[in-house]
């Protein structure tokens, strides 16, 4: 296959580091584009950017001349980590002038007719991006990539919701300080303390979730109908977030079911060994003190979730905790994953 050329948007950002880290020797894709404010159009991005990932800028896209946001992009498909507020409307001139955009950023999220593809949870909401394709007089759509911590969730959520359904769920999330981007939390503010309060967090994890397992139905996504209730709070780990998660399933299931049906779930990404498709989604824990994010989070490349600590619940019935990557599967890693996914299946031709 030969390699499509891609832009990514917010390039000198954190998250925009990121793709570059992982698109760097990918084999299904080329970065030819990088793309930034309009103060730092024409210049070297090695000499633009202030590096924050871990290294030095990757060699192919040291030289790279920064475009501005409305230059003309000589790319098949754009990665996008623009900050929220000002990423929706490019995002929509980029899908109408013919760019099929994966956009990392909240604006354009519950949109009716933009889907949030966590690719092995609900990869048949592309359906929504083809539907976008035939509107769009350029052919272009917009795809996102969900809230880290929705990401996580939706992924421990979604097999043993096809298996036993799934009646109510409450997460207490303990999310890392990088979630906050660069600079983020004061550290006055984040050493030695629990913040107890991530401004708009709690509404998108709450809201996220219901549209990732719902159902592509004419056009637009008929959302889950199960109370999800979330209390999210930063703390004074690096990378990395954990979640203690509360279920009331459908059906009756013993802890050894639960297990198994977190071990054997696998997605559509793992049926076509897509390129940054880790080999198992989940992995479930058995020691008592996992899983943990410093040691769980880097599986399969940050792309694999930890589960572990399944007890049974008074008051819902069972209780788990999840650790993963918030900077690879919560974010650049998801949206490169879901990139795959709709070139393998025949949406970018």
């Amino acid at each position: 296959m030969n390699a499509r050329k891609v832009a990514v948007l917010g390039a000198t950002g954190v998250v925009g580091q990121r793709f570059l880290r992982l698109l760097d020797g990918h084999p299904w894709f080329r970065v030819a584009e990088v793309v930034a404010s309009d103060t730092r159009r024409g210049k070297p991005y090695g000499e633009a950017v202030q590096w924050l990932d871990r290294g030095d800028p990757q060699d192919a896209v040291r030289d790279l001349e920064l475009k501005g946001p409305d230059d003309d992009l000589d790319a098949d498909l754009v990665f996008s980590a623009l900050p929220s507020g000002t990423a929706g409307p490019l995002e929509r001139s980029l899908a109408a002038r013919g760019f099929a955009v994966f956009t990392n950023a909240a604006d354009l999220r519950m949109e009716e007719d933009v889907p949030i593809v966590v690719p092995e949870v609900n990869p048949e909401h592309l359906s929504l991006a083809e539907d976008q394709r035939v509107r769009n007089a350029g052919g272009g759509f917009v795809v996102a990539n969900g809230n880290c911590t929705a990401i996580l969730l939706s992924l421990a959520l979604k097999p043993l919701r096809d298996r036993f359904g799934l009646r109510a769920c409450h997460v207490v999330t303990l999310q890392a300080l990088s979630g906050a981007g660069y600079p983020g939390v004061p550290g006055l503010d984040a050493l030695g303390n629990v913040l107890p309060y991530i401004p708009q967090e709690e509404g998108k994890v709450e809201s996220e979730p219901q549209k990732i397992l719902g159902t592509a139905q004419e056009g637009r996504i008929v959302r889950a109908s199960f109370p999800l209730s979330a209390t999210c709070m930063r703390v004074p780990v690096l990378e990395g977030h954990t979640e203690a998660v509360t279920v009331r399933l459908e059906e009756e299931a013993s802890a050894d079911e639960i297990r198994e049906t977190l071990r054997a779930f696998r997605g559509r990404p793992q049926a076509l060994g897509l390129p940054s498709a880790p080999r198992a989604p989940l992995v479930y824990r058995d020691e008592a003190d996992r899983p943990q994010p410093r040691r769980d989070g880097p599986e399969g490349g940050g792309m694999t979730v930890a589960v572990g600590r399944l007890r049974p619940d008074p008051i819902l019935g069972w209780k788990f905790v999840v650790a993963g990557s918030n900077t690879v599967r919560g974010a650049a890693g998801g949206s490169i994953l879901t990139a795959e996914l709709a070139l393998a299946s025949g949406l970018l031709s």
